[in-house]
């Protein structure tokens, strides 16, 4: 009898720099020990998904659109931000230290096989459309869906 895959589910709920770092290693070193990886980005965490464009429709949507612009280069350390200058300076740490860029770690887990959802209402509520996704996004999902997914995996983490 063949050996039944693991499975890892994760939830990313931040779209903060390092915790998208480490969501993306977690998520490409489960991939590279065989396991089947379910990401399932809500709220700020969408921001690992979206192309670089501003969202929103309605006035208030407009302005978190504003607000939470750009796409996963645009994230920004969860602490020393600096207005930015914090993301640019941790930038040239880790080219200096040729470690993989957050861009690069969402690229290398897509080539792994890592399976990434958008959360159906936090995209309702932030006013995110599927067309102002990447293209790889597997789907549009609710919360049933990565509940399922959690119930049947032998991890479940919370970024």
């Amino acid at each position: 009898m063949k050996n039944k895959k693991k499975k890892l589910s994760m939830v990313v709920f931040s779209g903060d720099m390092d915790k998208l770092m480490a969501a993306f290693i977690i998520a490409t070193g489960a991939a590279a020990s065989d396991m089947e990886v379910t990401m399932f980005f809500t709220f700020w965490g969408l921001r690992a998904l979206k192309k670089k464009k501003r969202t929103g429709k309605s006035f208030l949507g407009k302005m978190m659109g504003f607000l939470e612009r750009g796409d996963i280069s645009e994230a920004a350390p969860s602490k020393y931000s600096f207005g930015g200058l914090g993301r640019r300076i941790f930038n040239r740490m880790m080219k200096s230290k040729k470690a993989t860029s957050l861009p690069q770690l969402r690229d290398m887990a897509l080539e792994m096989g890592v399976s990434l959802y958008g959360c159906q209402m936090s995209m309702q509520v932030l006013e995110i459309s599927r067309e102002d996704m990447i293209n790889e996004v597997n789907s549009c999902v609710g919360v049933g869906f990565f509940i399922e997914k959690a119930q049947e995996s032998d991890v479940t983490l919370f970024v």
